[in-house]
């Protein structure tokens, strides 16, 4: 059994507590919910054990909605240690099934994006591991509000199924390498239950909730090794670099206490990754990449990431050597192959085409430099065609998108397209409102302004400390 494993099994104090619970086993305090919500109000640090009898119950439907309200809110305001918040993961995680896996030599990885406009890095990076002897349970979500989602996009290939269940996802998974679907109903039901409660409390904001919602179902997965691809900017739910730093550090230090290898990549989403955003047009834009072709800073970021998880999963492999693995995985088609592998596993055919709406430009109005593109703006405005959900119940017409001409830093001059939309809109009247929002998310300067950075920052456990000793130790 590999490292993260044996040492994943080994932190038994949490599920021996939740198992307890579970079991009704007399605990060493009796259980007072308003004790607990007003301890952390003030500012106090909560026990394993006191977290433990909070998810267990709210779990179970012991614990209503208004107290677990109550101490989101106060988790909120007040935050938590990394103690806390690695308890409050590992709990929230054991709360249902976990993944099992065999010991047949590759180690299991996995990658996870805070999301942003034309984040499509999953549909490369998980078949390129797959090459490169990583397993990839990727479980993943679909979009809402102005990112895109995993699943929706591969839900444009004909036939593909996203609602794999555990037997199928592992079997799938050991046979192909890697999967792409969405969770299943035992997976982390504390974290469905708990989203839901926070999303309509004001509390979705909470970097500690954040955290142990995120990590608690990739740590689920029964990971030997996960990157985290953390954004920040008018396109990411992270504003700020300071907020998305933040994040990225209470991740990866949870990841850390829970002994799993951990890094994350902090990344710009001031404009939209790649040149495609929608569904169907993103997929298209997916398969150029795995045949050794596509942007560059879409080949850039997901060639990064993979080097991440391939050095932490080999520590006998540099930063190098685990690049010219992927990049030859790549160029050659191998990547695309798999790509085209774990598709038809999940019911896919690429050769049925996908559906993409007719085109037409936006073109610029006067000459310049595009200074700044609003992501969120070209987000909504995918969402205003019907790529995208304005409540979770909303049906996706998968045809339609955007596929970005220009972006910052680049001279234009008057006329030029600045953006190439795949949309049939009904009326004049819906064309241009349309084509106003997605003019007004581009600024046109009349000075230079410096090229963005897309990878900013790596954040990761420092060498001295204490979970980094015991997995080099043992």
């Amino acid at each position: 059994m590999h490292q993260a494993h044996r040492q994943r099994h080994s932190a038994k104090i949490f599920r021996v507590i939740f198992d307890e619970l579970i079991e009704d086993t007399p605990m060493t305090q009796p259980f007072e919910p308003s004790r607990i919500i007003a301890r952390k109000r003030d500012g106090g640090e909560l026990t394993p054990e006191e977290l433990a009898a909070v998810v267990a119950r709210y779990v179970s439907g012991d614990l209503p909605d208004y107290q677990m309200a109550a101490l989101a809110m106060a988790i909120c305001i007040r935050g938590m240690t990394t103690l806390e918040t690695a308890a409050l993961t590992e709990l929230m995680l054991r709360s249902g099934d976990v993944l099992h896996w065999n010991d047949d030599g590759r180690p299991v990885v996995d990658k996870h994006s805070t999301g942003g406009i034309g984040d499509k890095t999953s549909l490369i990076l998980a078949p390129l591991l797959a090459c490169c002897g990583m397993r990839v349970p990727m479980v993943s979500g679909r979009g809402l509000g102005p990112t895109g989602g995993t699943l929706d996009k591969l839900e444009s290939i004909p036939g593909f199924c996203t609602n794999l269940s555990q037997r199928e996802i592992v079997e799938i998974t050991n046979r192909v390498g890697c999967v792409i679907t969405g969770a299943t109903e035992n997976l982390v039901p504390a974290d469905r239950k708990l989203y839901a409660l926070r999303d309509v409390t004001g509390t979705v904001e909470s970097i500690p909730l954040i955290t142990a919602s995120i990590m608690s179902k990739k740590l689920a997965e029964s990971l030997d090794a996960l990157v985290l691809d953390v954004k920040f900017g008018s396109g990411a739910f992270m504003k700020t670099r300071e907020q998305a730093t933040e994040l990225a550090r209470s991740m990866v230090e949870t990841g850390g206490k829970m002994n799993v290898s951990t890094t994350a990549l902090l990344t710009d989403m001031n404009q939209p990754l790649g040149r495609m955003a929608g569904n169907a047009v993103e997929v298209n834009e997916c398969l150029e990449t795995l045949r050794g072709e596509g942007p560059l800073d879409l080949r850039e970021l997901t060639l990064a990431l993979a080097a991440e998880l391939l050095v932490l999963a080999n520590p006998n492999v540099n930063h190098q050597e685990a690049m010219t693995q992927l990049e030859t995985a790549l160029d050659s088609g191998t990547a695309y192959n798999k790509f085209v592998e774990m598709v038809t596993a999940q019911g896919g055919n690429l050769n049925t085409s996908r559906e993409i709406a007719k085109t037409w430009e936006i073109t610029a109005e006067q000459p310049g430099i595009v200074a700044a593109i609003d992501a969120e703006q070209i987000g909504w405005a995918i969402i205003q065609m019907g790529g995208g959900r304005k409540s979770k119940t909303d049906a996706i017409n998968h045809a339609v998108g955007l596929e970005m001409l220009v972006r910052i830093s680049d001279a234009i001059v008057s006329g030029q397209p600045l953006v190439r939309v795949f949309f049939d809109p009904q009326s004049d009247r819906e064309r241009e409102e349309v084509s106003s929002r997605i003019r007004k998310a581009i600024q046109i300067a009349d000075q230079p302004v410096a090229t963005p950075k897309l990878i900013v920052n790596r954040i990761t456990t420092t060498a001295d400390s204490p979970e980094k000793r015991e997995r080099s130790n043992r």
